[in-house]
């Protein structure tokens, strides 16, 4: 395969050490993808006359020559004992559907290993084990969107983006769910060797060199933040059944038979946001619904959904998705042929 003519790192570049620490359960393409960005990274280098590797990679786990059972099934072998590593430049850390579960000892030696290398990443769930091993306490982060809010309550001093594809605080860097870890992966690769290089990569992947929006818009369901069963479970099920009228929060107390005050409290508890950010997301999930499976106008999609009109549905979805509702209606498309 012909990889790309139009990039031309240096020829003798200094050969970093990546290397991703991997235990079973872990997902597999958390740990294959980010790693396939520098593998590629190293072949346009030689097709493009470098001598030496831009990266060296290896996987880490337990015991060298480990079994990895992924949570696929799918089987990789370990390189290294994570205990024997040394010399790394860039330390990834893989997660999976229990990450948070992850080996205590891989814990301990994280926390110890990551004052000796550059840089520290985690791949979708992989920020809880960093969480664990204390690395994002005061920092930024972000991990896959359906578990943010668990990352948010297990680990208060952890500033939790859940609406970034990747984070970047100081050395430690964190990506959202699965796929994003090849994001970030394109990131550090710019980093290192700038954009041309990374672009190139993107492009044999075919791949976004930089997504537009957030993971939010892959998140529509709303991952029910509210408690099923809670007392305001019944308003809370009249807003979903009511959102294209116009919503206050006194009606809305009244519905719940609370005071204003008091509603705004128990609201806020039991579903983590306002009445009027609920509302909002209500709206959009609906608006995201009518963009992906219509061909309406977005005037006719902001009147279905609730919106004040089609200028405040536009600067609503912007500001919230960080796309236009135009722009997510020609990629749902594409992508979906």
């Amino acid at each position: 395969m012909k990889r790309c003519d139009v990039c031309t790192p240096a020829k003798n570049s200094k050969s970093r050490l990546v290397t991703m620490v991997a235990y079973e359960g872990a997902e597999v393409l958390d740990i294959t993808g980010p790693l396939d960005v520098f593998a590629l990274a190293n072949d346009i280098h030689k097709e493009n006359g470098g001598t030496e590797p831009l990266y060296r990679i290896e996987t880490a786990a337990r015991a060298k020559n480990d079994i990895i059972v992924t949570s696929s099934g799918i089987r990789l072998l370990a390189d290294k004992a994570w205990c024997d590593c040394s010399g790394m430049d860039t330390l990834l850390v893989a997660g999976g559907p229990s990450a948070e579960l992850a080996p205590a000892d891989l814990v301990d030696w994280l926390r110890q290993a990551a004052t000796g290398v550059r840089r520290v990443g985690s791949i979708c769930t992989g920020a809880f084990i960093l969480a664990r091993a204390g690395l994002l306490d005061g920092r930024r982060a972000t991990t896959h969107w359906s578990r943010a809010e668990e990352l948010r309550r297990f680990y208060p001093h952890v500033d939790v983006n859940e609406d970034a594809i990747h984070t970047k605080d100081g050395s430690i860097y964190t990506s959202a769910g699965i796929t994003a870890g090849i994001d970030l992966a394109l990131a550090l690769l710019e980093e290192d060797h700038g954009r041309t290089l990374a672009l190139s990569v993107a492009r044999v992947m075919v791949l976004y060199f930089k997504r537009h929006g957030g993971q939010s818009q892959f998140s529509t369901s709303l991952s029910a933040q509210f408690r099923e069963g809670g007392s305001l479970a019944p308003t809370i099920q009249w807003i979903r059944d009511n959102y294209r009228g116009s919503l206050d929060n006194e009606t809305l107390a009244a519905h719940a038979a609370m005071s204003l005050r008091n509603f705004a409290r128990v609201f806020r508890r039991e579903v983590g946001a306002t009445p009027a950010r609920f509302i909002e997301q209500i709206r959009l999930e609906a608006a995201v619904k009518l963009l992906e499976e219509t061909c309406q106008s977005m005037e006719t999609v902001a009147r279905d959904c609730g919106f004040q009109s089609g200028e405040h549905f536009r600067l609503t979805f912007a500001r919230r998705f960080g796309i236009s509702p135009g722009q997510y209606r020609d990629r749902f498309r594409s992508e979906t042929g």
